[in-house]
């Protein structure tokens, strides 16, 4: 992710997290660093910490430049400029002494809590409507049916399809609470499709986190998209869903995604009764 929920402690190995060389290209963008916050949430990237100088603080993140998650990085870079008042400003991007490293805006916040009754579901709504009043950006970017080719046939995929921008990967580390405001971070797979689909895919979440099915479609039916979804494509985004899931939880069966999985499959058989 791009910013902070729970940093870990300062530790006593922190300057020697990047080679010397990259640290001071990061100080030559952002002057002597006093502090290093090392960052403990987060699933993409190999460095992540708040850096802190005298006066100011970045969120800097990053992975070896031959590393295969540096595409994502890369896919950051450039979907950023299209993402004003969604997710924090990228300020620098640097490739240096071996690694491939992007600084960004500090914003202080937190994960957001998307269990119910939570006070960030309405924060969560309100920026998922701003980024469906985007404009989609001139980038060659995937889209959904390409991205889930195989998990269902090409005419169940058709349903998915459309031209809006989205995120796809809403896991509570991914949106990050700042002054009362739901910030989008982690934008390593941007992808073009339907608009109500980053909707379906926080409910998703919203289930994962212990909301029923059908309160996670009324959480999502506040939003104008989602009346714009028909029931067969929301059919189809769901099996599709459950399909994944059950792929990557059985291919490393950590405890988070065993739930996301069981989310899914919770879903499919509600809408399938």
């Amino acid at each position: 992710m791009n910013q902070p929920g729970a940093a870990a402690s300062m530790g006593t190995r922190d300057r020697a997290i990047l080679p010397p060389a990259a640290r001071a290209a990061v100080e030559a963008e952002v002057g002597e660093i006093r502090r290093v916050e090392p960052v403990a949430s987060g699933l993409n990237s190999t460095f992540a910490a708040v850096l802190h100088t005298a006066d100011a603080a970045v969120f800097v993140k990053g992975t070896p430049s031959d590393h295969p998650r540096v595409r994502g990085l890369h896919r950051e870079v450039a979907i950023a400029p299209y993402l004003a008042g969604i997710a924090p400003p990228l300020r620098w991007h640097l490739d240096v002494a071996g690694w491939d490293l992007l600084g960004f805006d500090y914003l202080p916040g937190r994960v957001a809590d998307l269990s119910p009754g939570s006070d960030d579901l309405a924060a969560v709504a309100c920026t998922l409507a701003r980024l469906g009043e985007l404009e989609p950006p001139d980038l060659p970017l995937l889209r959904i049916e390409q991205r889930w080719t195989g998990l269902a046939d090409d005419a169940d995929l058709a349903l998915l399809t459309g031209d809006h921008l989205l995120h796809t990967d809403l896991n509570p580390n991914n949106v990050l609470i700042s002054d009362g405001r739901a910030w989008l971070v982690d934008w390593a797979w941007p992808t073009l499709g339907a608009a109500w689909i980053d909707l379906a895919g926080a409910a998703l979440w919203l289930i994962a986190e212990g909301h029923i099915p059908a309160a996670a479609e009324a959480w999502a039916h506040t939003l104008p998209a989602w009346n714009h979804a028909p029931a067969e494509s929301l059919d189809t985004f769901v099996a599709v869903n459950a399909r994944l899931w059950a792929q990557i939880a059985d291919n490393d069966p950590q405890p988070w995604k065993l739930d996301i999985r069981n989310a899914a499959n919770q879903w499919l058989t509600h809408r399938s009764s």
